[in-house]
């Protein structure tokens, strides 16, 4: 019987990084906040655990904008890592 592998649903950082928009706010819901500047967008996605930006820029070949940095703090500003901050926002979107 020939093996079957299952998708491997990406955890931590790999679920954010290289991603567009629609696959953010599919994984956390609507962002609290969007803003754009020139061909930059920041989407900022909170939890009571911790303020996560997702910054997204367009590839230089052209095409849609998508996650290369992300910035993560605990609500009242002191640091926080990021991976447990995806994992947090993955948690209180169940």
């Amino acid at each position: 019987m020939p093996l079957v592998s299952a998708p491997i649903r990406a955890t931590g950082l790999q679920a954010v990084l290289g991603q567009p928009a629609e696959t953010l706010i599919a994984e956390f819901g609507k962002p609290a906040l969007d803003s754009r500047e020139a061909s930059a967008r920041r989407l900022q996605f909170r939890s009571g655990i911790c303020v996560l930006d997702a910054y997204l820029y367009p590839p230089e070949t052209g095409g849609a904008a998508k996650v290369t940095y992300l910035d993560a703090r605990q609500p009242d500003g002191r640091d926080i890592d990021r991976a447990s901050c995806v994992a947090a926002l993955r948690a209180a979107k169940k």
